[in-house]
């Protein structure tokens, strides 16, 4: 069946539209089909009129066309009984994929004429569309990274880790786990004796992070405690972990980045995501060194933190 409507996805000439398209285009990429000839997102549509509102297909379905189609659960159950899509029968698979189609074509003509009736909400339309081009180049090529210096990285604050454990444990005058609130809790104002900043929805004395940066202003052990609590993040989150989510065919990272999340119009970025690597401690700007701008790449001249790569293909 991918054989015989290659052509027609392939051929710019043929137009199409359909609902969060970049993601249907990195599943017919996987299959070697490169469609041409996207002119319509209805996610898209959704998000430039009623950005605060879901962009879910059976969403628009229902608000826009007064329709309740069939879900996902109904046709594949739920939780530990849930079965694969290709383990559906054909028949009905066939009737729950036509169905979704044929609920974007009237998404589409319930929404387009409202995006055509208002000339700067049409351009902000092509914007997005243009930039999910874009987007889609950028999540197909990935970002290049460079596992060895990431492991090193890793080794070096594994062990600036473990010294921040013990001077913490010298201060303290005793062992304790740098993790637990309520161990640090009974070391701060039980045994030290220091001021209480303010107090959890239990009354019980906070530990949290507000908390720790206040105290590190007049005492050594929070400020202990608060950089051993930055670097485990970073070492869990991303100095472990990154070289792990890249392909290894290929060594790159290919993170999503959402289009039609945050209402105030930004990228979201997930799995991984490549926007929150931090920028403000020495440690949280090597991490960037690891991405890489590989040959045929373009350096951006934006900020990279809020694009969370550092070189794209053209």
């Amino acid at each position: 069946m991918l054989e015989r409507l290659k052509p027609w996805l392939e051929n710019p000439a043929r137009r199409k539209l359909g609902q969060h398209v970049k993601y249907d285009r990195h599943v017919f990429a996987n299959h070697g089909i490169e469609v041409q000839g996207y002119v319509h997102d209805t996610m898209l549509q959704s998000y430039v009129l009623e950005v605060h509102k879901p962009h879910g297909l059976s969403s628009l379905a229902e608000r826009h066309l007064g329709r309740k189609g069939i879900t996902f659960e109904e046709l594949c159950g739920k939780g530990a009984n849930q079965i694969c899509f290709d383990q559906v029968d054909v028949a009905k698979a066939a009737e729950y994929s036509c169905e979704d189609s044929d609920q974007t074509l009237d998404v589409h003509l319930a929404l387009w004429p409202r995006l055509q009736a208002d000339a700067k909400l049409e351009s902000i339309y092509a914007l997005e569309i243009a930039s999910s081009e874009t987007l889609y180049r950028i999540e197909r090529n990935g970002v290049l990274i460079d596992a060895p210096m990431l492991a090193r990285q890793s080794h070096e604050i594994g062990q600036r880790i473990l010294v921040l454990e013990q001077e913490a444990h010298e201060l303290a005058g005793q062992p304790f786990n740098l993790s637990s609130p309520k161990q640090i809790g009974d070391i701060f104002f039980t045994k030290l004796g220091l001021p209480v900043v303010k107090k959890t929805a239990t009354g019980a004395p906070s530990t949290d992070e507000e908390v720790l940066e206040k105290l590190a202003e007049d005492f050594p052990l929070p400020a202990k405690i608060l950089e051993h609590r930055g670097l485990a993040k970073l070492k869990g989150t991303y100095t472990d972990k990154l070289a792990q989510l890249a392909l290894p065919r290929t060594g790159r990272v290919h993170t999503h980045y959402a289009q039609a999340v945050a209402v105030t119009g930004r990228l979201s970025s997930n799995d991984p995501n490549l926007q929150n690597i931090p920028i403000r401690t020495a440690e949280g700007r090597r991490v960037r060194e690891a991405f890489v701008a590989a040959p045929g790449c373009v350096i951006a001249s934006a900020d990279y933190s809020q694009i969370g790569c550092a070189s794209w293909r053209t």
